[in-house]
């Protein structure tokens, strides 16, 4: 942990300060064991390996747990960088450029293992905290310390330790495999202090019928019951089929207007034409993460939006993306 980081902390019981109350172990300028105590109503928490730990899977709802120990075991498994994560980030919170980033204090939702994190350190932000309830933070850690501006907190989504002080939030890929989303989303939007900016990205109900209809059956009593260890041997034969046909098909036809012309009418174009540039493990590891997870939920365009009025804003810019998923931004009253 570095000490810059206490500035945005509040204790997530009473709001009160927080304080480095001891150091153990240092490495340069993270503190890698020791504790934080609030000044109001004494409440600790440790500090390990490097990760201030404000929440631990064991003291969670069992739901939540289990996600979060699913997840955690994925990433730190797929430890992998890919040169095509940039762009990705960046169409699944557009309108957001990198120069949005600059000088700004920002809060990611569910960091898993610290790739948007780091991206958006390398924007230009002056902080950037990303906090998970799982055990990627270790791998979230390791990818982002030698970052002057990069900080990662275990902590639960629904009970944040931090004052409202924000200049930007976001959440990728998370709210959707919480219990619930919208609870999850109100709770990370009021950390963003007034006039900065939200951003979510969702799976979406429109479009895949297919796979809540014959996919999440086999999801929610078959696979994510299993050990991971043996997940991740048998989703390698759904993988195969989906990486054959991105680069056997889909991502050879859409490199050309013609070809694009006849991919347009395949099944689900759009979202295979993006992953097409990724190569076997990322698209391994988009398999898997699909049937690894205990909870899944595809929110409809019209829900969406009602949670962006819910906090107040009525103008957010939402927009159906990949014909498989919502994204939407917005500016904090």
């Amino acid at each position: 942990m570095k000490e810059t980081l206490i500035q945005y902390l509040v204790c997530p019981s009473c709001a009160g300060t927080i304080r480095i109350s001891s150091v153990v172990g240092r490495e340069q300028a993270e503190i890698i064991e020791g504790a934080l105590n609030c000044q109001s109503c004494d409440n600790t928490w440790p500090i390990v390996r490097g990760v201030p730990r404000f929440a631990a899977i064991n003291e969670v709802a069992q739901d939540k747990a289990t996600t979060a120990e699913k997840f955690g075991w994925q990433w730190q498994h797929f430890t992998q960088v890919e040169t095509g994560y940039e762009n990705q980030f960046l169409a699944w919170i557009a309108p957001v450029t990198r120069e949005f980033f600059k000088d700004k204090v920002v809060l990611e939702g569910g960091c898993g293992k610290g790739r948007h994190t780091r991206l958006a350190a390398g924007f230009g932000a002056r902080d950037v905290v990303g906090i998970d309830l799982s055990d990627a933070v270790e791998t979230a850690f390791a990818a982002t310390r030698e970052l002057p501006n990069a900080h990662i907190v275990q902590a639960d989504i629904y009970n944040l330790p931090f004052a409202r002080v924000f200049d930007y939030a976001f959440s990728i890929g998370v709210l959707h495999h919480l219990p619930d989303p919208r609870g999850g989303f109100k709770s990370l939007t009021s950390k963003v202090k007034p006039g900065g900016y939200m951003s979510a990205w969702v799976y979406g109900a429109e479009n895949n019928e297919w796979i809540t209809r014959w996919v999440n059956p086999v999801r929610e009593r078959l696979t994510s019951r299993i050990d991971p260890r043996l997940l991740l041997q048998l989703s390698k034969v759904p993988a195969a089929i989906m990486f054959t046909a991105t680069k056997t098909i889909y991502g050879p036809l859409n490199r050309s207007p013609r070809g694009a012309s006849i991919a347009r009418h395949l099944f689900y174009n759009d979202y295979l034409k993006a992953i097409a540039r990724f190569g076997w493990r990322e698209q391994h590891t988009i398999v898997f993460d699909h049937l690894i997870a205990p909870t899944a939920f595809y929110i409809s365009g019209d829900e969406f939006a009602d949670w962006w009025r819910e906090i107040g804003v009525s103008d957010a810019d939402i927009n159906w993306h990949n014909s498989n998923s919502w994204r939407g931004f917005g500016k904090i009253r």
